[in-house]
């Protein structure tokens, strides 16, 4: 049955559906030799779809995993600085995974990682929002004060947001450290929230996404999703 080319692409593992539109505009996906354009379709029994000169993968098992990330990786898939990519952390032959979200490089924790492109899009859609956990190492002039602000809305990057959470965890001289529960999952949004308050991050690790636990998996190592963590997420989706 004719598909859209962004969502064949997508569930294939290769990129997310929206990379999969950028790359059918830039001319980079052809359907029987001819250049197709964003809005095609194509059947994947019939038709020969290729993506950068290669045949598009078929039959490949859905794999999701879930990786401790260390900081000094980054989630995007090419990076022009040529810094190292979290998938370099997760070498399962024969499978091609990509970041569901992002941590930015300087942060840690928990990152989810799929070849299923529908699963990923319905993670990432604005109308699926779930509780995601950091804990925040902090140093300020003023602690107490600063998070008593980090406590109430404000605007970043033009949004009005607010976090759902702020637990202390523990104090120390010009610092604490502090569970910061969000569910809105903007670019750099704890960072940038507790700079707005006058707070300095010193070290941000994610512990927990939705029903999801990042727990005892050490720094760097990954694990496969359970089926029951899965059936949770999945139920989670609207």
């Amino acid at each position: 049955m004719p598909e859209r080319l962004q969502k064949l692409i997508s569930a294939a593992g290769l990129m997310s559906r929206r990379a999969a539109e950028e790359c059918i505009s830039s001319g980079r996906v052809t359907v029987n030799g001819l250049t197709a354009a964003l809005g095609d379709k194509a059947d994947p029994e019939n038709d020969v779809i290729m993506v950068d000169g290669r045949a598009l993968p078929t039959g490949e098992k859905k794999c999701y995993i879930m990786l401790n990330k260390p900081k000094g990786y980054v989630c995007t898939l090419k990076d022009e600085k040529g810094r190292r990519n979290v998938t370099e952390l997760v070498n399962i032959p024969g499978v091609r995974l990509y970041p569901v979200g992002r941590l930015d490089m300087y942060s840690e924790g928990l990152l989810l990682m799929t070849n299923d492109g529908d699963f990923a899009n319905r993670l990432m859609h604005p109308s699926f929002e779930h509780k995601k956990t950091y804990r925040t190492w902090v140093q300020g002039q003023d602690v107490g004060l600063a998070i008593e602000y980090l406590r109430e809305p404000m605007e970043i990057d033009g949004y009005v947001v607010c976090a759902d959470s702020v637990d202390i965890e523990g104090v120390f001289p010009g610092g604490a450290l502090l569970a910061i529960s969000i569910s809105e999952g903007r670019n750099r949004q704890v960072r940038k929230m507790c700079n707005q308050c006058g707070l300095k991050v010193t070290k941000l690790v994610r512990v927990s996404e939705g029903p999801l636990e990042l727990g005892t998996l050490p720094l760097g190592k990954w694990r496969h999703l359970s089926e029951e963590e899965l059936d949770m997420l999945r139920a989670g989706q609207k």
